[in-house]
């Protein structure tokens, strides 16, 4: 049966396209769908640093008061951006398959970081970024390299870089990619160089728990490979402590029916050499896909993560 839905999001640009993306697919299965744009105390504080001021569930906590009171039936997230633990009441009801997972280098003038003049200064706030790129320019001798922070929506970040208040920036490839910003990546780190976020290029689609109608009406938006490999991600994230104020990677890829999990942990001011882990194995349920990322999270606290 048809249903008529309302989608709360983000104002950003790519919080919008994110959620007319899934809106034009509830509409070709003849849904009625409509946007409730919202501003959220993510969007709001922009001169402190995420990990600061309570972190990611930031961006969605306004969103979720929309979908408790009744003004919106689900909202659309990027997944590195939601909660390891949601609040009670609420669910991941549907993740999407993944877009690019990995991580771009944006700059107007240099091809690639060893390209870098000295003392070049590069803009991130995440702190899984600032650790794996300390290691990078580590293994370089690029002891020279600043990275300062950078707050802001996508937009805002590639202005701040167009002014030259950086060298060049870091972001997810796959907001430039949905964006139609493609040309602006100047390189794609592969991600043996730099391991991306848990749920990093994925979409995830919120509701209240007691949602059941709406289960079955994203089902057929749901990926399998996707939600088994970002669970595995996320399970890394959740036992070492989930939240974005660690330093910490996590991604998983299948190759055929085998589930490859590989995380990393740093410190952001490079005082510590990077704790890598992995783990494989064969995976059909999301169990069997948190198990390995339990195995994973496990071996990064023996080698000296915390």
């Amino acid at each position: 049966m048809n249903q008529s839905i309302v989608i709360a999001t983000r104002k950003s640009r790519l919080a919008l396209w994110q959620a007319e993306h899934v809106q034009a697919l509830l509409q070709a299965r003849g849904h009625e769908v409509s946007l409730l744009p919202m501003s959220t105390r993510g969007d709001e504080i922009l001169d402190r640093t995420l990990s600061k001021v309570g972190g990611k569930g930031l961006f969605i906590k306004a969103l979720e008061v929309a979908l408790e009171d009744g003004r919106a039936d689900l909202a659309v997230h990027s997944l590195k951006d939601v909660p390891m633990e949601l609040p009670a009441g609420f669910a991941l009801a549907c993740v999407m398959a993944r877009a690019d997972a990995r991580d771009a280098w944006v700059s107007p003038q240099f091809a690639r970081l060893d390209a870098l003049p000295q003392a070049a200064v590069i803009g991130t706030s995440s702190l899984r970024r600032t650790a794996l790129l300390r290691a990078l320019l580590a293994q370089m001798g690029r002891g020279d390299v600043q990275i300062a922070p950078l707050r802001g929506n996508l937009d805002t970040r590639l202005r701040k870089l167009d002014e030259g208040q950086f060298a060049g920036i870091v972001l997810a490839a796959a907001g430039l990619q949905r964006l139609g910003l493609a040309e602006r990546i100047r390189h794609v780190f592969d991600a043996d160089q730099m391991l991306p976020s848990a749920g990093q290029g994925a979409l995830g689609i919120e509701i209240r728990s007691d949602r059941d109608d709406l289960v079955a009406l994203l089902a057929p938006l749901a990926d399998t490979d996707t939600h088994l490999a970002t669970a595995a991600e996320r399970a890394v994230s959740r036992a070492m402590g989930g939240s974005c104020s660690m330093p910490l990677a996590a991604h998983a890829r299948f190759n055929a029916r085998t589930l490859t999990v590989r995380g990393a942990w740093g410190q952001p001011d490079g005082s510590a050499d990077l704790v890598t882990a992995q783990a494989s194995g064969p995976v059909a349920d999301a169990a069997a896909a948190e198990a390995l990322g339990l195995q994973v999270a496990a071996g990064l606290r023996a080698g000296g993560a915390h």
